[in-house]
């Protein structure tokens, strides 16, 4: 796979709530870096991954269907030696979304950190 094929495969794992195939695109080295959870190495990144899906449940309810997670506005800038993504993601039936910053390599997806949408306390 070439870079944008990773992030593509990525993508479709985070769109289809597919922590398998979120994997398969990374790199050995991959970090998650999550303000409420840190920095999630690629070894941890299951277990944070269910406990991630087992909220977004408990916020949906029953019965929701559709995408795990929808991306929009994605915007890349390749470098040759790194491909750079950044883009807007939404849990549906939630009010979680945020921004990612994500880092392709030839090996796979590096590392993404993410920020959360929020209004800030009164």
């Amino acid at each position: 796979m070439n870079t944008a094929d990773f992030l593509g495969t990525y993508a479709e794992g985070w769109t289809n709530g597919n922590s398998d195939t979120i994997l398969r695109a990374t790199s050995d080295s991959f970090v998650f870096d999550d303000p409420n959870a840190g920095k999630v190495a690629k070894e941890e990144f299951q277990e944070f991954f269910a406990g991630l899906k087992e909220a977004v449940a408990s916020l949906r309810g029953a019965g929701q269907e559709g995408p795990f997670m929808e991306l929009t506005e994605v915007v890349t800038k390749d470098d040759g030696d790194v491909l750079t993504a950044s883009c807007w993601w939404e849990i549906p039936g939630t009010d979680i979304q945020g921004s990612g910053l994500i880092k392709v390599a030839n090996d796979g997806v590096v590392s993404e950190r993410i920020a959360y949408y929020t209004k800030l306390p009164e």
